[in-house]
């Protein structure tokens, strides 16, 4: 069984795939894929010689499936689907309720790209064929009665947006940046990572004092997550710079 982090998919699969995508003359169409898959497809795209693209609905997607294309092919749309999710006015879901009520659905996560929670609606993406399915059967989560449609696209206006964070930090540790990312003390940050509520590159990681690059995703489950754009040049007093972007609630 691999790892938190590791991925579950074998890039002989997606290089098969890809291959297969270049003998027929079609697109292929992977499955929802993690970052780390994402990345697999990639390589497997650039060594069948093929053109891969990577969408899950939104530009911020985690989750992404991949369209394998011969370079002689014309683009196809993905087969993907959008459901909008609502809520009475007084209620709100929280994101493991959905994922939770979805999953009590008996449907496999590959075939669901990201939850991602606005306001007050939340929107799922989904392969095209199983929307038929969901939209009916995710009545409830966590209490909450749902109301789900599919809409063409999610509304722009409703989707949350990244905050930017600047601050300076002794070294680019992890837990100086969940800590500095999210208003916490360095113990407090330190005690999530230790606990497994966090995430460095997509994998869980136990260690407060792993070092953190520039273009770096940070997950902190129940917080939200960050993506480190850049590092500044060292200060005199020995203090690095750093700017990132946090978002809401983790997607997953």
């Amino acid at each position: 069984m691999p790892r938190a982090g590791e991925p579950t998919i074998a890039f002989s699969r997606l290089l098969e795939m890809a291959a297969q995508a270049d003998r027929q003359g079609r697109c292929r169409y992977t499955p929802f894929l993690t970052p780390p898959e994402a990345e697999l497809a990639l390589a497997a795209g650039k060594r069948a010689g093929v053109d891969v693209t990577l969408f899950g609905g939104t530009e911020e997607a985690e989750r992404r499936m991949a369209r394998f294309r011969p370079l002689d092919c014309e683009p196809e749309p993905f087969p993907l689907a959008t459901l909008e999710i609502t809520w009475p006015h007084q209620n709100a879901p929280v994101h493991r309720d959905l994922l939770g009520a979805l999953m009590a659905l008996g449907v496999a996560r590959a075939r669901t790209g990201d939850i991602v929670l606005a306001a007050d609606r939340a929107y799922l993406f989904t392969e095209s064929a199983l929307a038929a399915t969901i939209a009916p059967g995710l009545t409830e989560a966590g209490r909450v009665r749902l109301t789900v449609r599919e809409v063409d696209a999610p509304q722009a206006a409703a989707l949350p947006t990244g905050e930017e964070i600047r601050c300076t930090v002794q070294s680019p540790r992890l837990d100086a940046l969940v800590a500095d990312g999210f208003h916490l003390s360095r113990g407090n940050a330190a005690e999530l990572i230790e606990a497994g509520a966090v995430k460095l590159r997509y994998a869980q990681t136990l260690r407060p004092d792993a070092r953190v690059e520039e273009g770096d995703a940070i997950s902190v489950r129940g917080y939200g997550r960050l993506r480190v754009e850049s590092f500044g040049e060292t200060t005199r007093k020995g203090r690095t710079p750093v700017r990132m972007t946090r978002f809401g609630p983790p997607r997953g």
